[in-house]
């Protein structure tokens, strides 16, 4: 038995070898259902925030009339719940005709219309985390063909109601299957997240061949505690994160929750300062008819989304922790540098940080860097690699820095 799973694993990875779809070059922005939304399919009683195509079109009307598609916040992602509690007759999977009268199809057109992508959800496993119909290894074939028919765009594949043997053949094979309908779909996997999120595990290799990013640790929750806890879990375990991310293969820190109920202001800052530096998708979960204009002014922060975008693509790290406070840095294009100095306390104090760019091994550009304080908007000046300078940094809090080399031009903030 242990024989023939090998073999059908190698049979599997010789047929995907890679997920060429050339897609995602840069981290993927975008919304998504799951965290403002849950599994809400209410719509008798709460038509505001039920899961159906009116949700849909209302948030891809807004992504375009308030400057989000243009930005770069392209991907509207319906999450779990959106199907009846069986296939069809053909075995198809079909959306809840009460809560997708149009179809599927009809709604991607919509999206589309407009200039944006639409993505969908599936579970590998009998049953989705929801507990509606799930996409065994029999379905695999049928569901892929399924989505690219409806011209879908992105998907998400949960894991839910599987094991890990079959996780080690199915996602995989999903990869294969998309691959094959011809449809550029974005290949979004959960398997890293129901395997520890670690090798010996986790193969990171191969997930860089079959998927187009991967949620690595557990679901974010409306909460700093959240956030703080995924954090640390990335920048412990960073040496193994790291060099797996890159243009078309991206780590998934999960959805970003500005603009919900859970964060501060200065949080919020904090959430989004570590995202950038991480590579990470920036997918927000949040209501964007009723989002106040703080968070909406952070999320569509153009430095903040430049230094994400950053097509060198290379993940950030975690460079030193001294008590309450966390110095992170990631390399960008053009000997460009973000920094961001992040205030885990909670005391009330803002901390005073002094460093220079040499202590950061920013050295390279002898005649000095210019900063801009990213969130705030702000042209710091030109510092040579051995000027110190100091900033204060609010308490769950972070200051995030552009560093550019003085040889290139002004940036627009």
């Amino acid at each position: 038995m242990h024989l023939l799973f090998v073999g059908i694993v190698l049979a599997l990875s010789s047929l995907v070898s890679s997920l060429d779809n050339g897609l995602v070059r840069t981290p993927p922005m975008g919304w998504m259902t799951w965290e403002r939304y849950r599994c809400d399919i209410d719509c008798e009683d709460d038509p505001e925030n039920c899961i159906g195509e009116d949700l849909i079109k209302r948030i891809a009307d807004k992504m375009v009339d308030s400057g989000w598609r243009d930005l770069g916040y392209v991907y509207i992602s319906i999450d779990d719940c959106w199907t009846l509690k069986a296939r069809d007759s053909s075995g198809r999977l079909q959306p809840d005709p009460k809560r997708f009268p149009s179809g599927i199809k009809a709604l991607a057109d919509y999206v589309h219309a407009r200039g944006l992508k639409l993505g969908i959800y599936a579970d590998l496993g009998n049953y989705t985390c929801g507990g509606y119909p799930g996409t065994t290894l029999d379905n695999i074939k049928i569901d892929a063909e399924t989505f690219a028919k409806w011209e879908v765009d992105m998907l998400k594949f949960d894991g839910c109601y599987s094991n890990s043997s079959e996780k080690a053949i199915g996602y995989p094979k999903m990869s294969a299957a998309l691959n094959a309908t011809g449809r550029p779909i974005l290949y979004s996997c959960s398997w890293p997240a129901y395997e520890g999120g670690l090798p010996p595990k986790v193969n990171y290799s191969l997930l860089g061949e079959i998927c187009n990013m991967w949620r690595n640790y557990d679901d974010i929750q409306d909460s700093w505690e959240s956030v703080l806890n995924i954090i640390e879990w990335f920048a412990e375990n960073q040496d193994n994160l790291q060099p797996a991310a890159g243009p078309g293969r991206w780590n998934d820190p999960d959805m970003l929750i500005v603009g919900d109920f859970g964060l501060s202001y200065e949080q919020s800052k904090s959430q989004l300062a570590i995202w950038a530096i991480l590579a990470a998708p920036l997918i927000m979960s949040n209501d964007l008819m009723t989002i106040s204009e703080d968070s909406k002014e952070l999320l569509q922060n153009r430095l903040m989304i430049y230094i994400n975008q950053d097509p060198l693509g290379k993940q950030g790290k975690r460079i030193a922790k001294v008590g309450c406070l966390e110095v992170w840095l990631r390399e960008l294009a053009d000997e460009q540098y973000a920094v961001a100095v992040l205030n885990t306390g909670t005391d009330g104090l803002p901390k005073r940080f002094t460093t220079s760019l040499a202590e950061l091994s920013i050295t390279k550009c002898t005649f000095g860097y210019k900063l801009y304080n990213v969130f705030d908007k702000e042209y710091l000046g030109t510092f040579k690699p051995e000027t110190a300078f100091q900033l204060p940094v609010n308490p769950s809090g972070v200051v995030m820095l552009f560093v550019r080399p003085a040889a290139l031009a002004y940036h627009p903030l």
